[in-house]
This record gives structure tokens, C-alpha cells and sequence, in this order.
């Protein structure tokens, strides 16, 4: 079973994002309360525990959040979902928008470690029904 590891939240842009017990998920936005919400089509910010443990093999210090992914999922291989997927992710459905990123370049994880996973895996989605999401919530591929 694909479950959300963490729901993560940042005030502003630039930073990682620090764990929450839960969040809300708003249609046309994205997390509330969380610097990257807003309408467009990068609203939501998915990375799985499978990706993370690529650069935690390297650095064993990596936490959920320091890649400034909203969800962290385990169980489910994110980046290989196509575009268009509908994912049930706690109360809410989230439909992929992207996969993967264009690198910022200086992102505190390349910096540590040389490399960084979330430009090639993480994914993002736009939300599509909105909802509370909190550690623990299933994650189930519905279309």
C-alpha cells in the first residue's frame, strides 16, 4: 500500500519544509498556508522515501522536507506516473501535472552532496478535489 510519510510546509520560497500533523488541500491553490500555493500547475510537490534514499545513502542526515516536497510518499513510484494520473491522496484527488523539474542549481542538497534527486523525481500535481492529508493517508492511483 502507497501511504503519504510526511505532509511538509514552508512560509517562504528557498527553504526546506518543515513537517505538519496535517494539511489542506485547496482546489486552483495547493497546500494552504504553504509559499509555493498557488493557481498554476505546479500546486502540489510529491517525492517518494524511494527517491530521498538515493541521497540518504549519501548523507544520512537527509530528513523528509529537505527537498521542499509538500508530500512524501512511500510505496508508489511517483516519477513513473504519466501525466494526467488521478491520485487519491487522503481526503483529496490530485492529478500529476509534471515529472521532475528544472534545477535551481543551489539547492542546499546539491550543495551537500552533489547531487539532487528531485529535479529527475519528484513530481507535481494540481489538486482536483479538495481535502485534509496527514502522515499515514493512503495513496491510491484512481484513472
Amino acid at each position: 500500500m502507497a501511504k503519504v510519510i510526511a505532509v511538509n510546509i514552508s512560509k517562504e520560497k528557498g527553504v526546506p519544509k518543515e513537517p505538519i500533523e496535517k494539511g489542506y488541500f485547496e482546489v486552483d491553490h495547493g497546500l494552504v498556508g504553504d509559499a509555493h500555493a498557488a493557481d498554476w500547475h505546479r500546486q502540489v510537490s510529491i517525492l517518494g522515501t524511494e527517491s530521498i534514499d538515493k541521497i540518504r545513502a549519501k548523507l544520512d542526515s537527509i530528513d523528509v522536507g529537505m527537498f521542499a516536497e509538500n508530500i512524501t510518499s512511500e510505496g508508489i513510484i511517483v516519477h513513473e506516473l504519466p501525466i494526467g494520473t488521478k491520485l487519491k491522496v487522503g481526503e483529496t484527488v490530485m492529478e500529476v501535472t509534471q515529472i521532475g523539474k528544472e534545477c535551481h542549481g543551489g539547492c542546499s542538497i546539491r550543495q551537500l552532496v552533489g547531487d539532487c534527486v528531485m529535479p529527475r523525481e519528484g513530481i507535481f500535481t494540481k489538486v482536483i478535489c479538495p481535502g485534509w492529508v496527514k502522515k499515514g493517508d493512503e495513496i491510491e492511483v484512481i484513472s
